[in-house]
């Protein structure tokens, strides 16, 4: 079992270190199949064998970057940011503080939940809706910090529970996935409608993480300087969008169509349970309404593609890391070692999967990309402590989200920062990574390990 060992401590070393994390995953599997006595041609063989498993999701997730750029294009998210900045505005003058508090939270949150499954475009739409809005935050001497915890819990929360949009990646295509994947020689097997219940305690604990984070941790004021921030139109300019200053003029043939590409994209997803066909489905009615050139469309989709690219190959590289520890053999042995030196508590081994979930994540940067890497261990092992499946669903799906919150690299830190550091007084480790890691994966830990005993 030293082989499998080696890899993981290899690959999570590397991953801490900056290295990149396909360079990361490629090492550690070379280090693991030698070790097994594979072989460096062994090694490459099993690895390359695995890369398949993770295509579909690659697949998905450049599907859906070009979508989302796709739907910038059109100026929805433009028009939908402007209406939120203007209303905001005219109520920041009024002597109902609280009550103007209370609107912008709920602004902030649903237009993070809505960025992973109704308007898909991730972690995009904040440079759009935050900089214009940071003058009302002074004004209002919002703490920084509870906007970024607010943000990462629509980022993850919705993603952990919701089947829908980067949600069905997740639970379907990648949870579910690699646990029958990795069960079928147990006889062990899910069915995909049992994993947003057993996902459910976990995230009601990032749940009630937030209501700390919004009436205890950072409900005293705080103040900023009023530091003027260019207001931004677009998603990003790196992304080819035009910016424009004042109202944006859409056509409402534009608006009507966007609105139709999304109900769409959404309806053709919940029918056939594919991202793949229902991006394609969104791009197609976007393109034939002349949202962009027909010279064009191979800017847009390429340059929306590669928005998704790093952790598509992330994905695609961490199939071949586990296909390689399944190759070595070693897993059982891991498995019966763990067992025994564990004993008979399941509590306790509850704890440890999710406590080493948390740390092989927060190096990674990617929960998407942490759950092939732990199913092939935890499945055996969950079976072996007699965890039911949706047990298991929990402690693998939770295990892996761990960290998601909290890792400087993840980009549910990562986005909150791009959008509230604009005029330079947002600190990426003391006011994002930090508040999310405290507030989010101490109660993930805790329910996470109440949802593995209760289930």
């Amino acid at each position: 079992m030293f082989a499998i060992l080696a890899a993981v401590g290899v690959m999570f070393g590397l991953a801490l270190a900056r290295v990149p994390v396909v360079f990361a995953l490629i090492i550690g599997a070379v280090v693991g199949g030698l070790l097994a006595g594979l072989g460096l041609q062994g090694t490459l063989d099993a690895f390359n064998n695995g890369l398949g498993g993770g295509a579909k999701i690659a697949l998905a997730y450049g599907i859906l970057g070009a979508f989302a750029l796709a739907l910038a294009r059109s100026g929805l998210p433009d028009l939908l940011a402007y209406k939120m900045i203007s209303a905001l505005k005219g109520e920041a003058d009024l002597k109902a503080q609280n009550r103007v508090k209370y609107v912008i939270f709920s602004t902030v949150a649903i237009a993070a939940i809505f960025s992973q499954n109704v308007i898909p475009v991730h972690i995009a739409f904040i440079p759009v809706l935050i900089p214009p809005l940071l003058i009302v935050f002074n004004h209002l001497q919002l703490d920084r910090r509870l906007v970024a915890c607010l943000l990462t819990f629509g980022l993850v929360a919705t993603y952990m529970l919701v089947p829908v949009g980067f949600g069905a990646i997740f639970l379907n295509d990648i949870l579910g996935q690699n646990i029958n994947n990795f069960g079928k020689a147990y006889g062990f097997q899910i069915t995909y409608d049992q994993i947003p219940g057993a996902m459910a305690i976990p995230v009601f604990g990032m749940f009630i993480g937030l209501l700390v984070a919004m009436f205890i941790s950072y409900r005293k004021p705080r103040l900023y300087k009023d530091i003027h921030v260019e207001q931004q139109q677009s998603i990003s300019a790196e992304l080819g969008v035009e910016q424009q200053a004042g109202r944006p003029q859409i056509a409402k043939f534009t608006i009507w169509m966007a609105v139709i590409a999304v109900v769409a994209t959404l309806a053709v997803q919940l029918y056939s349970d594919s991202m793949i066909l229902a991006g394609l489905v969104g791009v197609a009615i976007l393109s034939c309404a002349g949202i962009f050139k027909w010279k064009e469309a191979d800017d847009v989709i390429i340059t929306g593609m590669r928005m998704m690219a790093l952790v598509g190959f992330i994905m695609i590289a961490a199939q071949g890391f586990a296909s390689v520890i399944e190759a070595t053999n070693q897993v059982p042995a891991l498995v019966q070692a763990s067992v025994e030196w564990i004993g008979q508590s399941k509590a306790l081994a509850a704890f440890l999967m999710l406590l080493i979930g948390l740390l092989v994540t927060l190096g990674i940067g990617s929960s998407f990309s942490t759950v092939p890497i732990l199913a092939i261990i935890y499945v055996p092992l969950c079976i072996q402590f007699g965890f039911s499946p949706e047990a298991t669903i929990a402690i693998i799906g939770t295990a892996a989200a761990l960290g998601d919150a909290g890792s400087p690299a993840s980009d549910s830190t990562l986005g909150p920062t791009s959008g509230l550091n604009m005029d330079g007084q947002h600190d990426h480790m003391k006011d994002s990574v930090i508040p999310t890691f405290i507030h989010y994966n101490i109660p993930l830990l805790i329910f996470g390990w109440i949802a593995a005993m209760v289930l």
